[in-house]
């Protein structure tokens, strides 16, 4: 597949279809890199919730089975600042589902992490050499950054906004990923904590395109062929697909995850902060129909989650997700049962297909 109208994608990651793999926190691993890979797209692994032993193993995985490039992509955040006030304030607002469950309201609450890019991380960079590394919520330190660029490693980031698209450009990435209001998980916004700053793919795609210099990557609402054909009518160099990966059977979703995504409309998905402190998209389920999708009594990423994390446990058991995230975008109900190598050919074939290449 060599006519693809825009190849700088394509050539800056040396990846044969301008389809690039969301990493997904959780839901994917070298399963799904690999057949994403496989298929000639940029294969991602997620790494904020792994331990180093762990991504070098998933590394190893996949570089058995796949000679294509490979990104790591890794969180930026700032752990936040011991605030035990909103901690109890958001753990006594979920006290009657304890009540309710059967869970222990006096035991410590649970500790939920998400591991940002660090020296240790940046270490494992120098060591495994990836030929991408990706980052959420902005860049690491200056320092850190050079570190990775010094590897040979293209490097590629999230913007949210015209204005951190900019940022991002002045501070050293290779190429950005547009990530419009469709999206589905975390938002990538890091200038501003404003959900009212957030605009949708199909609108963030040319203002970026027109303000950098860098080649874009479309993301967001993206699930099929069209999706691809119109973010490259639009000025990207090529997209980024999450949601549709979630139904194929690499995906590492729970089977209450999957019903969700079977049945939700498309139109039931939020963004909600309940389940980490930051804003994500995901479908709507009890806690978030109950408490609302936005608290501010959530304390900050990535905290929030250890309050949920005995209700989640109870609630998993029995089958049911009333308190556990469910990442999902505003395109789920393009998702399609089929494997990833299938899916990312699929829809390469298709968008050529339609550019009348």
């Amino acid at each position: 597949m060599s006519n693809w109208p825009d190849r700088r994608i394509l050539d800056l990651l040396g990846i044969d279809v301008p389809i690039l793999q969301a990493p997904m926190a959780g839901a994917t691993g070298s399963p799904m890199a690999i057949a994403v890979g496989t298929a000639g797209g940029l294969a991602a692994l997620p790494c904020a919730m792994l331990s180093l032993y762990q991504v070098r193993s998933e590394v190893a995985a996949f570089r058995a089975a796949c000679a294509g490039p490979l990104n790591l992509n890794f969180f930026c955040h700032q752990p936040p600042p011991a605030d035990a006030a909103r901690a109890l304030r958001w753990k006594q607002a979920l006290q009657s589902y304890y009540q309710e469950l059967g869970a222990d309201f006096a035991a410590p609450t649970p500790v939920s992490n998400r591991a940002p890019f660090d020296e240790h991380s940046c270490q494992l960079v120098e060591e495994l050499r990836p030929q991408v590394v990706s980052f959420h919520f902005g860049l690491p330190a200056a320092s850190l950054l050079q570190r990775v660029k010094a590897t040979g490693a293209k490097v590629l980031s999230s913007a949210t906004t015209v204005q951190e698209a900019l940022w991002l450009e002045r501070h050293g990435c290779d190429a950005i990923i547009a990530m419009g209001y469709e999206a589905g998980g975390h938002r990538g916004m890091f200038l501003s904590d404003d959900i009212t700053s957030q605009i949708g793919t199909f609108a963030l795609i040319p203002q970026i395109v027109d303000a950098v210099r860098l080649p874009v990557i479309g993301a967001g609402g993206i699930a099929d062929h069209r999706g691809l054909v119109a973010a490259l009518a639009l000025g990207a160099s090529a997209v980024q697909i999450g949601t549709a990966y979630l139904f194929c059977p690499e995906a590492k979703v729970s089977a209450a995850h999957r019903h969700a995504l079977d049945t939700a409309p498309a139109s039931d998905t939020a963004l909600t902060n309940l389940f980490t402190g930051r804003p994500a998209r995901g479908i709507n389920n009890r806690i978030m129909r109950e408490l609302g999708p936005m608290s501010d009594l959530a304390p900050a990423f990535p905290l929030a989650g250890g309050a949920l994390m005995p209700l989640r446990a109870i609630s998993d058991s029995a089958g049911s997700s009333d308190f556990s995230n469910l990442w999902a975008g505003q395109a789920l109900r393009l998702g399609r049962h089929l494997p990833a190598t299938e899916l990312t050919r699929d829809i390469a074939e298709r968008a050529l297909e339609q550019l009348g290449r």
